[in-house]
Parts: structure tokens; sequence; C-alpha cells
């Protein structure tokens, strides 16, 4: 068979996607995609790696030892037996699953909760169909090498993702701005990286890529992450093993509420914090339901060092949690809304801790409508426990939003516009309508406000560089009623007791 080339490849897969189309949910279908792509390689990976030893050793059964193979598919579950079936096609494809899971122990999970026995939804006519469509082209290592295989995996998370509206933004970043934050923080060979909402991966697997771009040793990168969405946890462990990864440890669960650490000794994740060199992020924004309420009582692992996020704003908690996982000469980069840099009550509370204790090294905001389902401009946050001398006491402030390219539906970033943004951190110096060094007792007298069109004013800004801090204020005013509310109201009811 001839090799498939990057495009051919990807339209194959989309092709299947478009199979299910119409028949499976929209926010579903991608997972059964996922799911029978990732089959697919197992098997004939594991078909290519029995004949290569059959080869060598003339013994079908030593060939087909599980201790000779990367996974193990049992023979009753491999996708040639699944093949000379007709019928119940959905359920036996559900049972090659469950049986690949059980014989290894790394995969357990990763299919999710597929169940392509359902036959309202997948009656065994289209099963032939799409299996056919499937093995048009082999999948073996000789066939597709995992950088391809990979890439083309992430391709197809991208198109989900911008057909997904704002669910898209769960479990996909764009590339161009993970590529941004993986320059920022520049990890090196020997080092931890580590992504506490880690969606699909994508973070993890750009570190990877930024080592090899160096020409660095990508096996002496330790990888870890955590994700509370099982679906896309799932999604993660195969773009993963498709990109030819096995040393990367993601835990499942609520990162704010359930934080996993990987215990080496045991194989396995236990409750806790652990410390990395380089951590990355991009968490949901501005969530309603975070954990305020336990927070409220003293976080049990002791991150809320700066204070407590307010209820309808869990920004700054999952900020917290990454200082919290970093090394004391670790770096971190994580995307926020532009809020978390003005927002008053607690959170302006939260900024002056952080800024006196003098661990924000950078803002960059980005342009807006880069992100799926989130139109609203974003900004990265730099943070380094130990600055070097020469940036203590200050913060690169980077207004980015005319450093885009337009779009029809969705703004991007150029490799030029990423190159730009980053030389703006690395060279930390002030650039016209770019970038600024700001004292942090300047931004001290703007009540620690770190609205970017305080300090920086682009075409863009400058007729508005006041409105982020109205809405500021504003905030401010609103949190001060509630709050005057409430103390009325508590005033009220005890005279309400009296009385009666």
């Amino acid at each position: 068979m001839a090799k498939l080339t990057q495009t051919e490849l990807e339209g194959h897969l989309w092709q299947a996607a478009n199979l299910l189309r119409g028949t499976v949910d929209a926010g579903d279908y991608k997972q059964y995609i996922f799911g029978l792509l990732f089959y697919k390689r197992l098997c004939d990976v594991w078909d290519e790696e029995y004949e290569k030893l059959f080869q060598e050793t003339g013994d079908k059964t030593e060939a087909a030892d599980p201790e000779e193979h990367r996974f193990h598919v049992p023979s009753e579950h491999r996708w040639d037996e699944v093949r000379k079936h007709s019928t119940q096609i959905g359920q036996r494809l559900n049972n090659a699953f469950n049986a690949i899971e059980d014989a290894n122990l790394r995969l357990k999970g990763v299919f999710g909760t597929l169940d392509f026995a359902k036959q309202d939804q997948f009656p065994d006519a289209l099963l032939e169909k799409l299996l056919s469509h499937f093995e048009k082209h082999r999948l073996r290592n000789a066939d597709i090498t995992p950088d391809v295989l990979g890439d083309a995996y992430m391709y197809l998370i991208k198109m989900f993702a911008e057909g997904s509206g704002k669910k898209g933004g769960e479990f996909y970043t764009p590339r161009q701005v993970v590529r941004l934050m993986v320059e920022c923080v520049d990890p090196r060979p020997g080092m931890s990286v580590y992504d506490p909402t880690c969606g699909s991966g994508g973070m993890l697997l750009e570190a990877v890529q930024h080592l090899r771009d160096r020409g660095d040793d990508v096996r002496t990168l330790s990888l870890y992450g955590q994700e509370k969405n099982l679906g896309t946890w799932a999604i993660a462990q195969i773009n993963l093993f498709l990109h030819d990864i096995d040393d990367a440890f993601i835990a499942k669960g609520d990162t704010i509420l359930n934080p996993k650490r990987y215990e080496p000794k045991a194989r396995e994740f236990v409750d806790g914090l652990a410390a990395y060199d380089r951590v990355l992020a991009n968490p949901p924004f501005s969530e309603k339901v975070w954990g305020h309420e336990v927070w409220s009582n003293g976080d049990h692992y002791g991150r809320d060092i700066y204070g407590v996020p307010p209820k309808g704003y869990g920004d700054l908690a999952f900020v917290q949690h990454m200082v919290a996982s970093l090394k004391d000469d670790g770096i971190l980069a994580v995307v926020v809304p532009l809020g978390v840099l003005f927002r008053g009550g607690t959170e302006a509370d939260i900024r002056e801790k952080m800024l006196a204790a003098d661990i924000i090294e950078a803002v960059i905001g980005l342009a807006p409508n880069l992100f799926y389902g989130a139109g609203i401009p974003a900004a990265i946050l730099v943070v380094r426990k130990n600055k070097p001398p020469e940036r203590r006491g200050r913060v690169l402030i980077v207004n980015g939003d005319q450093t885009f390219q337009p779009g029809k539906a969705q703004n991007h970033l150029t490799d030029a516009d990423v190159a730009t943004l980053a030389n703006a951190f690395r060279d930390f110096a002030d650039i016209d309508k770019l970038a600024r060094v700001v004292p942090v007792e300047e931004i001290a007298a703007n009540r620690f406000n770190l609205s970017l069109g305080r300090y920086v004013q682009t075409g863009a800004t400058a007729a508005t560089a006041d409105i982020a801090a109205a809405v500021g204020t504003l905030q401010e005013l609103i949190t001060k009623r509630n709050e005057a509310e409430a103390v009325m109201f508590g005033h009220l009811a005890r005279l309400s007791n009296v009385s009666e």
C-alpha cells in the first residue's frame, strides 16, 4: 500500500466522521471516530510487530507473546476477527474495546463510554460501511509515522472543536496560542511539564514539539496532567499514544476539588500536589461552580495563599493551584479572561498579594475571537516564583490586540504573530504600541489594576483605554452593593425574630 500524505489522511478521517454525521449527536460522534481510529491503529501495529517477530524467530507463539508487544490485543478481538461477522457488529466492537482495556492497564478507560451496540444509532449496515471505510488504508508504522498520524488526529480535534461551538473550547486551545505559551516557558530536556486542565493534551504535546524543534531528546521530558471530563481524558490518552508518547501520566478528576499527583513507586495517582518545572493551562473561563464552598473554609491543600476567589469566578483558583504546583525555579503560563486583570473585590485583593509577592512576570494580551466558543479577548499570565534580578519589581505588559490575522468565523495567530509576542516577552523591554515594562509601584497606584490599555495603548485601544477600568469600577460597586444588601437583610431577619 502507498503511504498516505498528511492531507490524504486528514481527508480520509474526516470522511469517516461524515458517515456518522446526523446519526449520532454532534457533541458525541467525535468520541466514536477517535475510538475506531485508535482501535484500528492498535490492531495494525500489533499485526506489524507480529509479522516482524515471526520473521525473526519462526515461532508463532513467541511472536504473539504479549510481552513482545507495546500493547496486547487479544486474538479473538482483533480487527480481522471482528470483520468476519456481518451481524451484531456493534456488540463485537464493544467486546473488543473492553478486552483491550482489561489486557492493558495503561489503556483502562481509554475507550470511555463508547457503545456501538445501540442498534437504532449503529445498525449493522452503517457499521459495515464505517469499518469498510477505515480499512481502506493500513495504519501501521511502516505506512504512517506517529508524527503524521498524530498531526492528523490533532486536525480532527480542531475540526470537531470548530463544529462544537462553545464546547469546542473545553477540549481544544488553538495551536498557535499554545505555541506562544510554550515559547514563553521554554521547557528544556529533563524537565517536568504539567497541565492541570489538559483537555486533549495539546499543551503537553507542544512542549514535546518544542524540544524536537531544538534537536533535543524529547524522551527526557516528563509529562503530567489532569482532566475532569472523562471523554476528553480519553481523547488526550489517544492523542498521546498516536504521537508515540508512552511516558505521560494523565489523571482523571476535578483539579480544584481533588488534585492528583503521580506516585512512581506505586505507579498510580494519589491525592495531593506535586511540584513541576513548567506548568501550562487554559482553564475554563470564569467557572461558576468551582469549589468556592470548600475553599471558603480553607483549601485542604493550602493553595489559597493569596485569597479565595469569588463564588462565580474560579479563574484565580486555577491560577493559585498552578502556583502551588510550581517548583521554586519554575515558570507557568495560563490563559485567563481579561476580567481577571481588573475585576474588583476579592480578585483585586488576590492580584495585590501576587504583585506584592512579585511573582507576576508578564501579562500578554491576546486578540479577540481566537478561542472556540469565546469571542471575548483573553490574556496569558506568566508567573515565576523567583524572577531574574533584572525583572524583579516590574511587570511586562504586552498588548497584542492588533497582533492577529482576521478570519471569517474566527481570528488566528500567524507564525509571525507568535514570534512577535514571544520575542516581546523574551526581550522584556518597551516597544511602541506593543509592550511596556511597568514598575509594580505604578500598578499599585492604579489600585492593582492590570488592564492592558492603562499601560500600552494600540490603535484599537487609544480611544477606549479607560473602558476596562470603568468595568472594573462597576464590578467593585456591584460587589459592595451585594455586601451591603447581605448586611441589611441580616439586620431585617434579626428584627423580624425580635418582633415575633
